[in-house]
């Protein structure tokens, strides 16, 4: 699985990111089954989003996504939650959506276009997942951090996830 050590750094990215949105939004519209439904229905709606907008269009080169990517990443850090609780509930939920679910967006954008030039996708999608169980164990740093310090995680896990697979940006 060492080709695809990139990939295990996105998948613990990925898991924080996941955590990070339940705890935002629980914090936004309150803790109920609901809330913790319409984050999964975010993420998954976001990767859905990221497949089809893969298949449907040429994407740019890799550094580009990671660009996307970092500055998603730095809106989530700039924008912080209770500064959207001003706002009435629509307007949060879409303030809110937007910047909860752009990060996952591009980050499934560079994982498509990656997973696409594996030679196993059985490797590559293990050692996504074994990454993804890291990023569970990670998630507890939170207790010490705050969940808000996640997105310093997040930041550098894909930029790990970057720097591992750098030597492929050439080839897209």
């Amino acid at each position: 699985m060492a080709p695809y050590v990139d990939l295990a750094f996105m998948g613990a990215a990925f898991l924080l990111l996941e955590t990070k949105n339940i705890v935002q939004f629980a914090l936004l519209f309150g803790t109920t089954w609901f809330v913790n439904s319409l984050v999964f229905a975010g993420v998954l709606i976001s990767v859905l989003a990221a497949i089809e907008v893969a298949n449907r269009c040429r994407l740019p080169r890799p550094i580009v996504l990671y660009i996307a990517l970092a500055a998603s990443l730095a809106a989530a850090w700039l924008v912080p939650p209770e500064s959207l609780l001003a706002l009435t509930p629509l307007p949060r939920f879409l303030a809110a959506t937007t910047i909860a679910f752009m990060p996952p967006f591009f980050a499934n954008l560079i994982f498509s276009q990656r997973f696409k030039g594996t030679a196993s996708s059985a490797a590559a999608f293990a050692a996504n997942l074994l990454g993804a169980m890291l990023g569970g164990a990670l998630e507890y740093t939170a207790l010490i951090t705050g969940y808000r310090f996640l997105l310093i995680a997040i930041a550098g896990l894909y930029g790990l996830a970057f720097v591992a697979g750098r030597h492929r940006l050439a080839d897209f």
